[in-house]
């Protein structure tokens, strides 16, 4: 207690090194200790030290795979920790971000970025460690990240619908319980539409035209609308009044109108279906912000797409105006000819199945009954893969299959 505070400062960081450098050590045992485990019968190091030392197994168990890691994989954040140029945290930390890495980066690129996090481990805690981690890619080699991003983001939307469930379960009391899991496309539509229910302008005009009260009752429910406590609340006030606002007349024909959003990416994306679009329905912080371009084409086939086109060096070329839908009369046109979906072998009925472009219209495709034809969610999800080929057969069905 008598130390001066410059000096408890400074023994503080020096004894937090030292505790680096023990670590680290350990680590290294714990890596080459197979064999102390083995001759008492544990089945691994990690078991070994949970029993003898006491600790958690969980502990224990992430230890061991972080010695094995700087062991085999990573000599830089090895040496680091050595030298307590990175602490035990930011070590975590680091050897996941590089453990995400595909495999398919190759070893140099796997190095780069080793390197890169340890550098900045200098200037950044775990916390930020952790988020350039995750675009530790783009910092190290920009040009193989757009086409791993798009990878990843295809993995995820194939997880997504095969992982999306709803249900609904009445409480009892009067109330429902809404609970889902739902594609992040589909989540960014009804955040959308729920969000323009809940604009602040609309919230407190509808408290000033509908209030009887006296100024200061109507002051304190616009301000309790402020809230954010209040959001969620206006979110499931929003959702009935999305419900009562929708036509039932149109819901079979059009399987509901999409929403409008607007949609950035390359014209060579556009063209291709790969690489990455960029969702921008006005609502920051939902998450809902980037899809791939395969799936923006399959959107654009039903759904009101604003293209905000950019060129080589991202200047924007056109904001075009909504995409031209199927009309009505052309959906009921399709419908008759077409009667279920098209896919060979699928009866789903046409009234639940969504009108696709055999030309998309990013092609120069039009919105006419030739270029068109009636598909369901699945075969529609599956004409926009690009891992499977589409071809008519001579009864006018279309056969889907895998590319070799």
């Amino acid at each position: 207690m008598f130390i001066p505070a410059e000096e408890k400062g400074a023994a503080l960081l020096a004894w937090l090194d030292v505790e680096t450098q023990v670590a680290e050590l350990r680590l290294r045992c714990m890596a080459s200790a197979g064999d102390a485990a083995a001759a008492e019968g544990f089945h691994s190091v990690a078991s070994w030290l949970a029993h003898h030392g006491r600790v958690r197994r969980s502990d224990a168990a992430a230890d061991l795979r972080l010695a094995e890691a700087l062991d085999r994989d990573l000599p830089l954040l090895a040496a680091g920790l050595r030298e307590a140029r990175v602490n035990l945290a930011q070590a975590r930390v680091i050897a996941a971000a590089v453990g995400e890495l595909p495999d398919r980066v190759g070893r140099d690129v796997v190095a780069k970025a080793e390197a890169e996090l340890v550098r900045l481990a200098a200037e950044h805690d775990p916390k930020d460690l952790a988020v350039l981690g995750r675009r530790i890619l783009e910092i190290v080699d920009p040009e193989r990240f757009e086409d791993e991003e798009r990878r990843k983001l295809e993995e995820a939307e194939q997880r997504a619908r095969g992982r999306q469930r709803l249900r609904i379960r009445a409480v009892g009391d009067g109330t429902t319980r809404i609970s889902g899991v739902l594609p992040d496309a589909v989540a960014a539509r009804l955040a959308t539409y729920l969000h323009a229910f809940t604009n602040p302008r609309l919230a407190d005009g509808a408290v000033r035209r509908t209030s009887g009260d006296s100024g200061d009752q109507e002051g304190g429910r616009a301000q309790a609308s402020a809230s954010p406590s209040a959001h969620p609340r206006r979110l499931a006030e929003a959702f009935g009044q999305l419900l009562e606002t929708l036509d039932p007349k149109r819901l079979p024909i059009h399987g509901g109108d999409a929403t409008n959003l607007t949609v950035v990416l390359s014209f060579e994306a556009l063209r291709s279906g790969l690489g990455v679009a960029t969702l921008g329905n006005g609502v920051p912080g939902d998450g809902f912000d980037r899809i791939t371009a395969g799936e923006a084409r399959r959107l654009a086939c039903h759904a009101q797409i604003i293209p905000a086109v950019l060129g080589s060096d991202s200047e924007l070329l056109d904001v075009g105006r909504a995409s031209r839908l199927f009309t009505k009369g052309q959906r009921r046109a399709l419908l008759l000819r077409d009667a279920t979906c098209r896919a060979e072998g699928c009866s789903i009925p046409g009234t639940w199945s969504e009108a696709h472009h055999l030309l998309p219209w990013g092609h120069g495709g039009c919105s006419d009954l030739d270029n068109g034809v009636l598909l369901c969610s699945r075969h529609h999800h599956r004409a926009h893969d690009a891992a499977y080929d589409m071809t008519r057969m001579a009864n006018g069905d279309y056969r889907f299959a895998r590319r070799r």
